[in-house]
């Protein structure tokens, strides 16, 4: 890639604290940015004075998820601003819905998928070799679990099972395709999923009622919208069958807390969750930090640094994109918007 005459860069602000930015922006990549724009960082979470100023020249904004909401009249406050490219996937709370049809609005959902697919891996064959209990039994002052497993064997696998997962978008897709190696079948609860995807997946696409009767295991990969907001409330909780687990690495909200909070301790149900709500952080006396039968990580499947990089590059190349009047690959346009997160 050459590089631009410096007065024909973009001015972009990035917005982000200076801790934030540089775990996108390693040195390698600032100096890509320094190639392609005249750029500088805006720290502040709120869309103060200082902020303000800086929006009137403008050229693009590059946000993150400590970045301002901005409302219906950002392109006042910056009126040479087309183009806005987001260090993630979210972007529905973040910018007035107007203005998906007045600017080039990019997200950088990819990287993410895969990361938090091996997250979803990884908590199932976590959950159903039932690690947690051979763990717990080894902090006993007992060895009679090893005598219990050599007459008996262990009954656990996650090889050969059916899994129901409600949710197939791209996180959905990317843990099928990370689990094949498995000989897994899928039920799948996603009324909007085009059924073609049955001829690549090993998947069947079924009802909820007829995901929750069966699952044992149930993974949660779905977009949080108000149509799936407390999806799984008390009742649709009591459907899934005793001893089942929940795996959720999709939004907090798709779940009841309280009443799932409830079922844990009644040890009628397990859960691993990456991601509560509300609240998160969860706070220090939550019951689930500490009963048996739930594992909770702090938002973990798609934070790490690696992942992070791999989304600042999707940016960098849609703001090269963009202003060299190509394509952009991950614009968000308002009919989007209703199903996504």
């Amino acid at each position: 890639m050459l590089d631009w005459p410096r007065m024909l860069r973009p001015s972009i602000i990035v917005c982000a604290g200076t801790d934030l930015f540089h775990s996108f922006f390693p040195p390698v990549l600032q100096r890509r940015l320094s190639r392609l724009s005249r750029w500088q960082r805006a720290g502040s979470t709120e869309l103060t004075s200082a902020l303000r100023r800086k929006l009137g020249s403008a050229d693009a904004l590059v946000t993150t998820w400590d970045s301002p909401a901005f409302p219906e009249d950002l392109p006042k406050l910056a009126p040479k601003l087309r183009f806005i490219a987001h260090c993630g996937g979210e972007v529905k709370s973040r910018f007035a819905r107007s203005l998906f049809n007045r600017l080039t609005i990019c997200n950088a959902p990819e990287p993410m998928a895969l990361a938090t697919a091996e997250m979803g891996a990884a908590l199932l064959a976590y959950c159903a070799r039932n690690i947690d209990f051979y763990r717990d039994a080894l902090r006993t002052r007992s060895n009679r679990i090893y005598e219990d497993l050599h007459l008996h064997g262990a009954p656990e696998s996650l090889i050969g099972r059916e899994i129901g997962m409600i949710g197939f978008g791209r996180i959905g897709r990317a843990l099928v395709d990370l689990l094949r190696g498995f000989d897994l079948r899928w039920r799948v609860y996603d009324p909007y999923a085009s059924r073609s995807l049955t001829k690549k997946y090993p998947i069947r696409f079924v009802g909820l009622d007829a995901v929750l009767s069966e699952a044992h295991l149930l993974v949660l990969t779905a977009a949080l919208t108000e149509e799936t907001r407390g999806l799984l409330n008390r009742s649709r909780l009591s459907r899934l069958p005793d001893g089942a687990t929940i795996i959720n690495i999709a939004r907090g909200g798709l779940i009841d807390l309280p009443a799932l909070t409830r079922e844990i301790k009644r040890k009628r149900l397990r859960c691993a969750l990456d991601v509560t709500d509300p609240p998160e952080p969860l706070p220090l006396t939550h019951p689930l930090r500490t009963l048996a039968g739930a594992i909770v990580t702090p938002h973990i499947a798609g934070s790490n640094r690696r992942v992070r990089h791999e989304i600042a590059e999707v940016v960098l190349d849609e703001i090269e994109n963009f202003f060299r009047h190509r394509k952009v690959k991950n614009r968000v346009t308002t009919t989007m918007l209703d199903r996504m997160t």
